[in-house]
């Protein structure tokens, strides 16, 4: 069976498309996380994949649960995978929507991971300099990891700057072992 992603990949486009075509990009992504959020739930998983559901009923559950943010678009959105069988790619296709939309609109989300809880002002100076590297608006968020035991790693899409003690220890211990 294909990969779930080359699968879920034309319905985030279609999806991206209509959004971008519509100038609501923030309104599909409302959508499309909380659909993609019900479909994670674990009660939900199983009946999506119960034969003895019907595929109207799974949709009607997954449109009543989510009705305060689908529009008659987004309805119709879940009807389509669900009448394709297709309702467990709605995490993929939330993943990939978004990746889109963050290309579109030039963002990024970086995370920071630190030995120490990092001020206002050095998370101000992080997000300048990626957003100079990067090009991008940068959305960051901060975590304390104390098994780091100092330094930090920042997360932004591909890119991995991994400045901690942890990670300069296995450096080094690297470069002696050759």
């Amino acid at each position: 069976m294909a990969e779930k992603s080359t699968i879920a990949r034309p319905y985030a486009v279609a999806v991206f498309t209509l959004a971008k075509e519509q100038s609501k990009l923030k309104e599909w992504s409302d959508m499309v996380q909380t659909a993609a959020a019900i479909a994670r739930d674990d009660a939900i998983v199983a009946l999506i994949g119960n034969t003895n559901v019907s595929k109207t009923e799974l949709a009607d559950l997954i449109i009543a649960v989510s009705a305060k943010v689908l529009t008659n678009e987004g309805k119709n959105l879940i009807k389509l995978l669900a009448e394709n069988r297709r309702l467990s790619l709605l995490p993929e296709i939330a993943t990939q929507y978004e990746l889109l939309r963050a290309e579109e609109e030039k963002t990024i989300e970086a995370e920071v991971i630190s030995a120490f809880k990092v001020s206002d002002a050095q998370q101000k100076q992080i997000a300048q300099k990626l957003k100079k590297r990067l090009g991008r608006e940068v959305s960051l968020s901060c975590r304390v990891d104390k098994s780091l035991i100092g330094g930090a790693i920042i997360k932004a899409g591909d890119l991995v700057i991994d400045g901690s003690t942890t990670g300069q220890i296995q450096k080094l211990s690297i470069e002696l072992a050759h």
